[in-house]
């Protein structure tokens, strides 16, 4: 059974980070694209961050960029997300996605496997 597990989100004060994670399972994604994506309260799941198979190439939505960081380990089949300077506006359930056939970006309507969400709240 392929997994994709995020964990690391939760409740901080506005200004604070955090750092998610999203470990893969049942299958490897080495050599896939990868990214992470956010579905705020009552709107639509869009796209945060993307890396490359190899990890180089990161893209990042306007709304994050110069905050956030995205990476991956790949002999540990782990995404990261780390988020600095939150704010309120960033509060959202938080997914990885996976895009087998991908190798340097992941556009949310490729992804092939979804992880099952890390909420974030951000308080003002």
């Amino acid at each position: 059974q392929v997994q994709l597990v995020e964990s690391g989100g939760g409740l901080v004060q506005a200004g604070g980070s955090l750092r998610l994670s999203c470990i893969a399972s049942g299958r490897s994604f080495r050599r896939d694209a990868m990214g992470w994506f956010r579905q705020p309260p009552g709107k639509e799941r869009e796209f945060v961050a993307g890396i490359s198979w190899s990890g180089d190439s990161p893209s990042y939505a306007d709304s994050v960029k110069g905050r956030s960081t995205i990476s991956r380990d790949n002999a540990k089949a782990t995404l990261y997300l780390q988020m600095n300077s939150l704010k309120p506006e960033d509060t959202a359930v938080y997914f990885c996605g996976a895009c087998t056939g991908r190798t340097y970006i992941c556009p949310k309507h490729e992804v092939n496997y979804w992880g099952q969400g890390t909420q974030v709240t951000v308080s003002s």
